[in-house]
This record gives C-alpha cells, sequence and structure tokens, in this order.
C-alpha cells in the first residue's frame, strides 16, 4: 500500500475513535459506574470474587465497604501463585504475562499482572487514542508518512513456570499489532535488547535512515539517545536527521527539566510535545489538547479510580472517593480496580484534578517520594517547578537530581541536600541555590513557614554532582534504560548517601 494512502486511512479510522470518547467526557460518572459494575461481574466466580461476594455487591458505597485497599505487598502471594500455574484466582481469564516492575531503583521486583483484556482494552486501546485525540487537534499531520521511533525497555521476555514476565513496553512490542510495528523503529528485534549501551547504537544505526515523524519514550532516556543521534551525524539540531519529525509523545518523568534541553534539539515553534500517564498497571491519561500541561483521565480502559485526598493519606481519617466526589486543586493518590485483577490496588502516585468538566489532571509525585521529615511536605510538583524557575533565572540545565533531609542533631537545624547533575552548570551555585530556596517558599506554604527565620530548615545544600553520576550509579544497579527512573524525593537519606559516595569516588 503506498505511504500515503496508509496515511490517509489509519488517520480517518482512529478519528472514528473520537465519537466514543465523546461519550465518557459527556457522561463519565456513568461510564465509571458501568465500568466497576463490568468488573465485578466478570469476576464474580474468581477465589476473590467469591470471597467478598462480588455477585452481591449492586453499589459503589458496598463495594467500598466489602473489599480492602490494598499494596502490592498484600496481594503478592496471589500473584505468586498465579505466576507458578493457578488461574482464576483475581481474574477469569488466564495469565500468562507480568509486567515486572520496581517503580523507582529499588531492588524488589513487583510482578504485575497484565490479562489479555489488559493488554486490548487498556494500553493497546490508549494507543490508538493518544494517536486519534493528536490527529484530531492536528488535521494536517503527516504523522503515518514516516515511522515513530520508539524507546522502550531494554530487558528481555523471561519465561518461568509457564508464565512471562519483562518491562511492559516489552510485552507489548510482543504482543504488537502489526499495523503499529510497520510503522515502528527500531526493529522488534533491537527493541528488545537487554544491554543498554549496545541497543543504543543499533537504534541509532537503525532510525536516522528512517523517515521518522514522531518519537516515543521516556525524556530523560530519549534525551541521551537524542544527544548521541546528533554527536554520530554532526548535525546541529533534530530536524536535518529527520526533516519530517512533527511530535514528541513522552511519559514516566516529568518532563519539565528536560523541556529547554528538547527546544534546543527541536528548534521548531510548531513541534508538538503530548505527555501520556502510563505504568506497568495500566494506562491512564492522555494530553488531550495541543499546548496543554493537562492530562485527560480516561474512564473507558476497564479501570475503575478512586482517590484518597493526601491530607489524610494512611491517617485513621482517611476517607477514599470516586471521581464523581473529587475536587479541583486537592493533591490525591490513586487507587484503581482494573481488567488485569488488581482491585483497590494503591498504585503509589499523587494527581490533583484541574478541571472536572472533563476531568483533566496533573501527576504531581508519589506517595512514598516526598520530603516531609519537618511538617514542610515538599512534593515533586513543587521540586519541578522551582528548579524550572531557577533554570531560566540562572541559565542552567539540569540532567538529574536527587535530593532528601538532613535530619536535626542536638541543637542543629534541619535541611534539605541537594544532588544536581548539570549539563550546563550555573556561574554562581551560592545563588542557585537561594534562588532556588525562595521559588520553593513561594509554591508551598509549609516549607515557606518551616523556612521562616530558620526556625526549624536552613538553608538547602546543593552539591555539584560530577558528570554521569546517576548514569553510573544506575549502571551499578542493572538499571539502564527504558522505564528505570531517579527517586526524585525521598524521605531517607539512602539514595543520598550512596550517590555521595560514588560522587566522592
Amino acid at each position: 500500500m503506498p505511504i500515503p494512502l496508509f496515511n490517509s486511512i489509519a488517520s480517518w479510522l482512529l478519528k472514528k475513535r473520537y465519537h466514543q470518547i465523546e461519550l465518557f467526557l459527556k457522561y463519565p460518572d456513568d461510564v465509571q459506574d458501568e465500568v466497576l459494575h463490568q468488573l465485578l461481574s466478570y469476576a464474580d466466580e474468581t477465589a476473590l470474587g467469591r470471597e467478598y461476594g462480588f455477585d452481591s455487591i449492586s453499589t459503589y458505597k458496598e463495594f467500598s465497604e466489602r473489599v480492602p485497599i490494598v499494596n502490592y505487598e498484600e496481594i503478592a502471594p496471589l500473584i505468586e501463585r498465579t505466576r507458578k500455574g493457578e488461574q482464576n484466582l483475581f481474574w477469569p481469564t488466564h495469565i500468562k504475562w507480568f509486567a515486572k516492575s520496581s517503580g523507582t531503583t529499588n531492588a524488589k521486583s513487583k510482578f504485575i499482572p497484565v490479562s489479555s483484556e489488559a493488554l486490548e482494552d487498556c494500553h493497546y486501546k490508549s494507543g490508538k487514542d493518544l494517536l486519534c485525540l493528536y490527529l484530531n487537534n492536528n488535521e494536517t499531520s503527516q504523522l503515518f508518512n514516516g515511522k515513530s521511533l520508539r524507546l522502550g525497555g531494554s530487558k528481555e521476555l523471561y519465561e518461568d513456570n509457564g508464565s512471562f514476565f519483562g518491562d511492559l513496553s516489552a510485552i507489548l512490542i510482543d504482543n504488537m499489532p502489526l499495523w503499529a510495528e510497520y510503522s515502528s523503529t527500531p526493529s522488534n528485534k533491537v527493541s528488545l535488547m537487554s544491554e543498554w549501551e549496545t541497543k543504543l547504537e543499533a537504534i541509532i544505526e537503525e532510525s536516522i535512515k528512517e523517515n521518522v515523524t514522531s518519537l516515543a519514550g521516556v525524556p530523560s532516556w530519549m534525551l541521551v539517545l537524542l544527544n548521541n543521534v546528533i554527536e554520530k551525524t554532526g548535525k546541529n539540531h533534530l530536524f536535518e536527521v529527520w526533516e519530517n519529525l512533527e511530535v514528541y509523545f513522552h511519559g514516566g518523568v516529568s518532563f519539565a527539566p528536560y523541556r529547554e534541553q528538547y527546544r534546543k534539539l527541536l528548534p521548531r515553534k510548531k513541534f508538538n510535545y503530548y505527555e501520556t500517564y502510563n505504568a506497568s498497571e495500566g494506562f491512564f491519561g492522555i494530553q488531550d489538547r495541543n499546548n496543554s500541561q493537562d492530562l485527560l483521565l480516561m474512564l473507558d480502559y476497564g479501570i475503575f479510580y478512586e482517590f484518597i485526598a493526601m491530607d489524610s493519606y494512611g491517617k485513621e481519617t482517611q476517607k477514599t472517593v470516586p471521581i464523581w466526589e473529587v475536587e479541583t486543586g486537592v493533591n490525591y493518590a490513586i487507587v484503581i480496580t482494573t481488567n488485569g485483577g488488581l482491585w483497590r490496588y494503591k498504585i503509589g502516585d499523587t494527581v490533583r484534578f484541574t478541571s472536572t468538566d472533563p476531568y483533566r489532571i496533573r501527576i504531581t509525585g508519589r506517595t512514598k517520594h516526598h520530603i516531609n521529615a519537618f511538617g514542610e511536605e515538599l512534593i515533586i510538583e513543587n521540586a519541578e517547578e522551582a528548579l524550572k524557575k531557577v533554570c531560566v533565572k540562572t541559565g542552567a540545565e539540569i540532567k538529574d537530581y536527587t535530593a532528601a533531609p538532613i535530619f536535626m542533631r542536638g541543637n542543629e537545624k534541619g535541611a534539605h541536600e541537594w544532588i544536581i547533575e548539570f549539563r550546563k552548570s550555573p556561574e554562581d551555585i551560592a545563588y542557585f541555590t537561594e534562588f532556588l530556596d525562595n521559588a520553593l517558599k513561594s509554591l508551598n506554604s509549609d516549607y515557606e513557614a518551616k523556612r521562616y527565620n530558620n526556625t526549624t530548615l536552613k538553608m538547602p545544600e546543593v552539591h555539584v554532582a560530577r558528570e554521569n553520576l546517576f548514569y553510573d550509579w544506575l549502571k551499578s544497579k542493572d538499571k539502564l534504560g527504558g522505564q528505570h527512573k531517579i527517586p526524585r524525593l525521598s524521605n531517607d537519606r539512602c539514595y543520598v548517601e550512596e550517590l555521595l559516595d560514588i560522587n566522592k569516588e
């Protein structure tokens, strides 16, 4: 089939889906209520369904009272039994795929069940919806005249007791429909290579020969790839390599620290950036408008959503609410029930609703990745926004960072300790630190109160990391590439101490 014709047909098919999206935009609460009842009905004969009486649950209230909220450790035994061959424990159809995930860089791995329904009705459906929404907003797009350069995980798939596990991206690539494989680069063989640095070279070799029209991957690792493309080709920017490049689909980590670096690599005003919100547990949100920071919460992927306000999270007063009870401006932890067999599962992410008509969100961080050693409640959203401001002010560019508390000792006040690896260092690190402190004060009233007259917190300490510190740290843990992330904020000093030791070396 000629490429222009393929582009026209693909665009037409994807745009048809927009009418279904309009349905949950118009009736969001009804759609979510229907998803809950479909999940309960489908799984009522599973071991979990019989234990909690799914067949007699008729309201959300009954569901929330009868089924407990869980974390991974609480459901790990059931998942392990399924990995060893038992079925119908928490989902009725056969589950043979498990997405291996650690969330950040912890050694302990999670194995998230991936059902055939989750593959088709969530992960692949979301990929089509991402394209649908993009094409709906950009009618002159020539996306399918070329290929998408995808950067997935660098883990191969492994077989264990008749089940398969690996990075979610590896599972998706292995089960990818032909049309998606046809329109992507590099080849599946290269995409599934396990050794990151070898894989990087192979991706560049294959992709620079293609007509790449879009990019897809985690911003931190994609930046490594693209800088290597510039170095290998000797070009000034990426449009000299791929002149028809029009959009970058990104997710996994905040884009804020990398935005200016991408603008230098992609110096074209009409170039588009589209954010997604996906995880091993499911695909949740898609940017549905050009030049927006908000993500449309996708309500018909077989996922039922609940939310816990972070000011009550983990307390006796903790209250869980469905989507029809959320409020804008509140920081919520997400709880999901899915067509992969997760029931009232805490995924560890936090979001804030910017709109309830339709339901749009911004990702604010992780329930465990914040600093609250002194009541300052510093979240990732605060840190990213403050760093963006200070970089604009000082002309600095940040490659990676992490921060943790310095705990009080005797009469010594506490503080926050930052390790920042710069792509372009500020001229005066003391000024950078002062501006960072002031930016955090302006964004977080609790932090400002603790910093008032050095009452509880002293001025933060900022260490300039040596070149490739974070890369070498991840490499030492066999965590290069794919979905692996630097833990931005931590309430303990585990990561900071490790990095400081390496930095001294």
